[in-house]
């Protein structure tokens, strides 16, 4: 990793969700990377929720070139996960699916080194289920038709919150069932198509872009929740 990382263990937290963008520079992104003042700066790519798709790389790779990133290289789940991720100066988490990412991540034992990584000052982006897969866990349903099978699943937990993305449309449903059914006073954060926020080192929510919304765990149901620019707890 380069010297110059001044904010280390940083997080980018991308909705995606804009298919007229894709391919393009994305504003957000390209402040998280020159906010290091990295000199052409490497990201791996590793994407564990598509299930290395071709098409989701070809297209990221193109956005994070034109974002700022010197390099882009895929680190495939396949391989190991493990060889040049310390190396990058960056982790991009692809878009895809959460359940099958965390799955696929476990598979080839990549969890533990990532946390590692990422306790250790790592800057990791990611877009739509490279999101949530950094939060706290997220939602399934054992029978799709009852509501009352809704469990959660652990993710990788860097991001002290529980995230969905590019749900506005359907009123952030999957967040809040997810929230119904986690422990009192967790914090849901909805960031909507084209939306994006950073996470700091300390937990601070900072950099939201688009009109995110902010709920909290209470009694068993989620509630609204004014959020405010202090640490998560």
């Amino acid at each position: 990793m380069s010297a110059a990382v001044k904010k280390f263990g940083r997080l980018l937290l991308m909705a995606g969700g804009e298919h007229g963008r894709r391919g393009k520079g994305d504003p957000s992104l390209a402040s998280f990377i020159e906010s290091f003042g990295f000199k052409s700066p490497s990201v791996a790519y590793l994407g564990a929720a598509s299930d290395d798709d071709p098409y989701y790389y070809s297209i990221t790779e193109k956005t994070l070139l034109a974002s700022g990133a010197g390099s882009v290289y895929l680190e495939s789940f396949g391989r190991g996960c493990l060889s040049r991720l310390e190396a990058a100066d960056i982790i991009f988490i692809s878009g895809g699916d959460v359940e099958s990412g965390m799955a696929n991540l476990q598979s080839c034992g990549a969890i533990p080194f990532l946390v590692d990584l990422f306790k250790r000052g790592k800057p990791f982006a990611g877009v739509s289920a490279g999101s949530i897969m950094r939060g706290k866990a997220w939602v399934r349903w054992s029978d799709p038709n009852d509501d009352s099978s809704a469990s959660l699943f652990p993710c990788l937990g860097f991001a002290r919150l529980i995230c969905d993305t590019h749900d506005e449309y359907d009123d952030w449903s999957e967040l809040k069932a997810a929230l119904a059914i986690s422990p009192e006073n967790e914090l849901g954060v909805g960031i909507p198509t084209g939306g994006s926020l950073v996470i700091e080192p300390d937990g601070a929510l900072s950099n939201e872009s688009g009109k995110l919304v902010h709920f909290r765990s209470s009694a068993g149901a989620c509630v609204p929740f004014n959020a405010i620019a202090s640490p998560v707890s």
